[in-house]
C-alpha cells in the first residue's frame, strides 16, 4: 500500500482521505512545513498532499521571514507579509521540501485556474507537482495521486 504524507494545517483532508481512500493508501498528517520535514527524515512516503493555505498554523511554525518579507514586498506592512505566508505557505513548503531532497511527487490542493502561468513554473522548479482544486473528490485524488506517482516511475526507469 503506497504511503502519502498530507501536509496541512487543520485535519479534513486526512480524515476524509483516510476514511475514503484508506483501502488504497495510508496517510500521515503533518501539520506545518517544520512537521513534514521531520516526518519525511523519519518515515518513507509515496507521494505528498500539499494544502497551499495555512491561516490556522502558529505564526512560529510558518516557513519565511514575515519580516523581511514585509520590508521587500509590501513596504513593511507586517500584517499583509504574514497573511500572504499563510496564503501561499503551500509554496514555502513545497521550495523547503524540494531544498532539503524530498524528491517525491506533489499533489497541491489549489485552483491555479487564473494562475496558469505560476502553475507551469512550480512544475519546472519542483516538479513532479500537480494540483487540484481545493473542493474535490476521492476519486480525483486517486486518479491525480496515481497518476503521478506513474509519472515517478516512469521517471526513475530513465534514469
Amino acid at each position: 500500500m503506497k504511503s502519502i504524507l498530507v501536509i496541512e494545517d487543520g485535519s479534513e483532508y486526512s480524515d476524509i482521505f483516510s476514511r475514503f481512500l484508506g483501502d488504497r493508501y495510508t496517510f500521515t498528517r503533518a501539520g506545518s512545513g517544520p512537521a513534514a520535514l521531520l516526518l519525511l527524515r523519519a518515515g518513507a512516503f509515496d507521494a505528498v498532499f500539499l494544502d497551499m493555505r495555512f491561516d490556522r498554523t502558529p505564526q512560529a511554525e510558518l516557513l519565511g521571514d514575515a519580516e523581511a518579507l514585509a520590508d521587500e514586498r509590501f513596504n513593511g506592512d507586517l500584517v499583509s507579509a504574514r497573511r500572504h505566508l499563510e496564503e501561499q505557505q503551500g509554496a514555502y513548503i513545497l521550495a523547503a521540501l524540494r531544498t532539503a531532497g524530498c524528491t517525491l511527487p506533489v499533489l497541491i490542493s489549489h485552483d491555479f485556474s487564473a494562475e496558469p502561468r505560476r502553475f507551469t513554473r512550480l512544475q519546472q522548479v519542483y516538479g513532479p507537482v500537480d494540483a487540484l482544486p481545493d473542493v474535490l473528490r476521492p476519486t480525483d485524488v486517486i486518479h491525480s495521486l496515481d497518476r503521478l506517482l506513474a509519472d515517478a516511475r516512469g521517471a526513475q526507469g530513465q534514469g
